[in-house]
């Protein structure tokens, strides 16, 4: 009976769910019987609003309308739109959501850009206007930077962030919606794996700001190999251009500051780009035909290479629609810059920001002031030779508890902090190592406390001190101080040494 019971009981629940998932399968259902996708809202409500006027922003992506007559860009998360001759800024899509990187397509009927209203950065598209914003991307564990429209208003360029692979590569999205399509494979004759400040990795190309010559036989964009690492050495961005009839990839320039943000003159003659110039950024035009470049301008915005460009590595820009000028932000203000003279003239605007915050997260955790306290991250336990204690690093400081439950104490009294403990043999003695900003060392210690021994001569990085079983010699892994101090691990040497550990001596290195 009890074993009838509880398959009822489980029929019952599969009838309950099978039921919701009817109701949420029609609620999910258009006129036309198919499913229709539904743009989910961010579940935190704004609760209040800062509001001031500007007529500058930072970090302006912005585009114009292919009848020349509106400006769009980005500022402080929203899109905003301006007459070509300036003046008052309407915002246009907006919210406690983040939008940014709006692009016009062809026709001028539609916009293009990023959004994480939907509780995680994709790609959207909306009127023109800001009307009927919807998402064209569905994946949640993705980003998204520099959406572009090919000529033909049937697809948007984009390039995508797959946290799988930590990389960037090249995406095409038709405007009606699908899953997209992935544009050329890995850069050919890469090493399999490298080293970063997070470990071993799969060493690829990482591809940025792609755009479609107007004829939509090439995609331009700016690629690198890896994405981030310390003390880079220019350069470390070129622009590529992908061959869409033939899928080949081919390198344009060779700058030395690197080249990045592709842009082409609409007659498809003209290619323009960043590039580090001294200490600033500078625009450079090359001639696609003959190879020739020239300075347009220096300084612009400063390009963003020393780090990951979570936003790309300068803010959009574009020709006008003439191939006359090119829009772009300067010194925080709309500028245009006339393509043959380098010249700038600005065009003003302003714009009533509205920044809508959330409610604030706010959670209170009891902090423990009582005269003991609960260690609740335990590291490098060891035991004892003969099994009765054990030593640990808690809090930064070396214990010794006798066991099973014995009251943990501290082994020194000392500042400094105390990890990875190794017994000697006799289980008279502990040996571990120390750590500061100043560096460390190893240190030996009575097994009932008392007063540490530094056995090294150097500080320097010291780790997984051991004694060899006679007790006679400690064999250690060590490296240099300076590039574990700045977390540059993956330039970190480390080696293993022994050395000796006499009664009164201090060790010497081998």
């Amino acid at each position: 009976m009890m074993r009838a019971s509880l398959w009822l009981r489980v029929l019952a629940i599969l009838l309950i769910v099978g039921c919701g998932c009817a109701v949420l399968a029609q609620e999910d259902e258009s006129e036309n019987g198919k499913p229709e996708a539904k743009a989910k809202e961010l579940p935190l409500k704004a609760t209040d609003k800062v509001e001031f006027n500007t007529d500058e922003g930072t970090w302006m992506s912005l585009d114009m309308s292919p009848d020349g007559k509106t400006i769009v860009f980005d500022l402080l998360g929203d899109i905003y739109t301006i007459p070509a001759s300036g003046g008052a800024a309407t915002r246009i899509i907006g919210g406690i959501s983040f939008e940014s990187q709006p692009k016009f397509s062809p026709d001028g009927k539609s916009l293009a850009f990023l959004s994480d209203r939907g509780g995680a950065e994709a790609l959207w598209l909306a009127n023109a206007d800001g009307s009927n914003p919807h998402p064209l991307t569905k994946d949640r564990n993705q980003g998204f930077l520099s959406p572009s429209w090919t000529p033909d208003g049937k697809w948007i360029l984009v390039s995508r962030h797959d946290p799988s692979a930590r990389e960037y590569s090249l995406w095409m999205y038709d405007k009606d919606g699908g899953t997209g399509i992935r544009l050329g494979g890995p850069a050919p004759h890469q090493p399999e794996e490298e080293e970063d400040e997070t470990g071993p990795r799969r060493r690829g190309p990482n591809r940025y700001g792609p755009v479609a010559s107007p004829d939509g036989k090439f995609i331009y964009f700016a690629q690198r190999t890896g994405l981030f690492s310390y003390n880079v050495q220019f350069p470390l961005w070129q622009i590529h251009r992908f061959d869409r009839r033939t899928s080949e990839v081919s390198t344009l320039t060779e700058a030395q500051g690197s080249a990045m943000r592709p842009i082409l003159s609409p007659d498809g003659k003209f290619l323009v780009y960043a590039t580090r110039y001294e200490t600033g950024t500078a625009l450079k035009v090359r001639d696609l035909e003959t190879g020739e470049e020239r300075w347009l301008l220096h300084p612009v915005t400063r390009d963003d290479q020393e780090s990951v460009a979570s936003r790309d590595l300068m803010p959009g820009y574009t020709f006008t629609p003439d191939g006359k000028n090119i829009l772009m932000t300067l010194n925080g203000k709309i500028a245009l810059v006339d393509f043959q003279s380098g010249k700038p003239s600005f065009i003003p605007f302003t714009a009533n920001v509205q920044a809508e915050i959330a409610p604030r997260l706010h959670f209170e955790y009891k902090v423990d002031d009582s005269p003991t306290l609960k260690a609740r991250l335990i590291r490098w336990p060891a035991l004892s030779p003969d099994g009765k204690r054990v030593a640990f690093s808690a809090l930064n400081k070396l214990w010794i508890m006798d066991l099973p439950d014995g009251k943990p104490h501290r082994v020194t009294q000392s500042s400094e902090g105390e990890f990875m403990p190794a017994w000697s043999p006799d289980g008279k003695s502990i040996a571990y190592v120390t750590w500061s900003a100043a560096g460390g060392n190893i240190q030996r210690v009575s097994a009932e406390g008392g007063e540490p021994q530094t056995l090294t001569r150097r500080s320097a990085y010291y780790s997984e001190p051991a004694f060899s079983p006679d007790g006679r010699k400690i064999v250690f892994i060590t490296g240099r101080r300076d590039e574990q101090l700045y977390a540059d691990l993956h330039m970190l040497e480390q080696h293993t040494e022994e050395a000796d550990v006499p009664d009164d001596a201090m060790l010497e290195r081998a």
